[in-house]
């Protein structure tokens, strides 16, 4: 009979590995915590129009990548490829603009797209997302990028960039939209067969291909910037002095477009320029018009989105630096000492020690292998005779040195001399 694996594109995330993710969610609640911000969980599925009118039906996501099918009840469902429509739907359908103007919201767990599986590319993949809902002033937007910047930090990153465009809306876009199918005129043998699909139909998505032909192509377009109407024109300005005043170096790139259709004017990535690689590690953007287009009141919003997955490839601390090791070994010799060992153990971890043993009775040679093993810096030796004389023998495995302690108040003993 043949083994079962897991699905192509579908990882286990294993000891060694999880202290590394858990590490990160702990860095992000904390720093989150410090803004503000709340956590909110959401199902993993969705009624498929969620996302065919949140993203946008000629998006990528929408058109090849998403998990989608038909319930018993003759519904259309899907496994959630993003986030933050998600939000917005629980914002709108539980009235939190009510009890709070400014609602500030994450969100940590699992998405789901069918794209072609490749390193730090997966079919079920794990998102951190920040939206913040109510308001458009443009701080909001530079306290947001300014969070996103620390946390980053504080998990270990360095040599971060910070890209800023406007993407204007929809007073301004459809000129700049007109422009660049002009633009394109003439050139559409030199597309991609995806591109020129998008040339009829969501033109603005070009900016966004990956493809280097397109990307040449694309390079000497007009700059979306130059078409902004005097609102987003004032808003995006006001972003660059808030961020200048909090000291964030930031570079404008006209040509980022952000890949979903909700986004308006504030669009943003962070970057990690280690040495001789650039890799885009966080993005985001504001998304005005998101709420009313799910059916809601028109309320503002802004948020980011951080690829887990590849945010941990980039720490540069290893796996194992992470990892808590017990604090004491148990090593028993014989059917008592067993006994003695198995309830004393149980009774240290319910009292805050980390502590193992090894339920086979070995030899002592072999326990105090598996000690080193394990890495505990303290063994605690107890056999049939100790038992009698009510004693044991705690060995310090860093410093080689041992001394006998009694069984009476053990726990405390061992407290006194074993500190996390």
């Amino acid at each position: 009979m043949d083994k079962i694996t897991a699905i192509r594109g579908f990882k286990d995330i294993l000891p060694g590995e999880t202290e590394k993710w858990a590490f990160v969610e702990e860095k992000a609640r904390e720093i989150f915590a410090n803004f503000g911000i709340r956590e909110i969980k959401l199902p993993i599925l969705e009624k498929t129009e969620l996302f065919t009118r949140g993203i946008g039906e000629t998006t990528d996501i929408v058109e090849k990548e998403m998990y989608t099918f038909r319930d018993r009840g003759n519904e259309y469902l899907t496994l959630r490829p993003e986030a933050t429509a998600s939000v917005i739907r629980a914002y709108l359908e539980h009235n939190m603009h009510e009890s709070e103007p400014l609602t500030k919201l994450f969100t940590i767990g699992p998405m789901f797209r069918r794209e072609r599986p490749q390193k730090g590319r997966f079919r079920q993949f794990h998102q951190i997302n920040v939206e913040i809902i109510g308001q458009k002033d443009p701080r909001v937007d530079a306290e947001l990028m300014l969070m996103l910047v620390q946390f980053l930090s504080a998990v270990g990153l360095s040599h971060l960039k910070l890209e800023i465009n406007s993407l204007g809306c929809p007073r301004c876009r459809p000129a700049f939209r007109k422009t660049v199918i002009s633009f394109l005129r003439g050139k559409e043998n030199g597309l991609c067969p995806d591109c020129r699909r998008r040339l009829k139909t969501n033109p603005l998505r070009i900016f966004d291909c990956k493809v280097e032909t397109c990307r040449e192509i694309i390079s000497s377009a007009p700059v979306i910037l130059d078409f902004l109407c005097d609102e987003c024109r004032e808003h995006f300005e006001k972003v660059k002095e808030y961020l200048t005043i909090f000291g964030i170096s930031f570079e404008i790139n006209t040509k980022m477009v952000r890949g979903l259709d909700y986004y308006t004017q504030t669009a943003f990535e962070v970057i990690t320029e280690s040495p001789g690689a650039q890799n885009a590690v966080a993005g985001g953007g504001r998304y005005d018009g998101l709420s009313k287009e799910l059916g809601g009141e028109d309320f503002p919003g802004i948020g980011f989105a951080i690829g887990f997955e590849r945010l941990v490839s980039m720490i540069p601390m290893k796996k194992e630096d992470f990892v808590k090791h017990p604090r004491l070994f148990i090593a028993a010799l014989g059917e008592d000492a067993q006994k003695f060992a198995f309830t004393l153990t149980n009774k240290l971890r319910m009292a805050g020690i980390r502590t193992e043993m090894d339920l086979s009775d070995k030899s002592l040679k072999s326990q105090m292998r598996r000690s080193n093993k394990l890495e505990c810096p303290y063994t605690l030796i107890v056999g049939q005779k100790e038992i009698e004389e009510n004693k044991a023998e705690l060995r310090n495995m860093e410093e080689g040195t041992q001394e006998t302690v009694e069984l009476d108040n053990i726990i405390e003993r061992i407290q006194l001399r074993i500190r996390d």
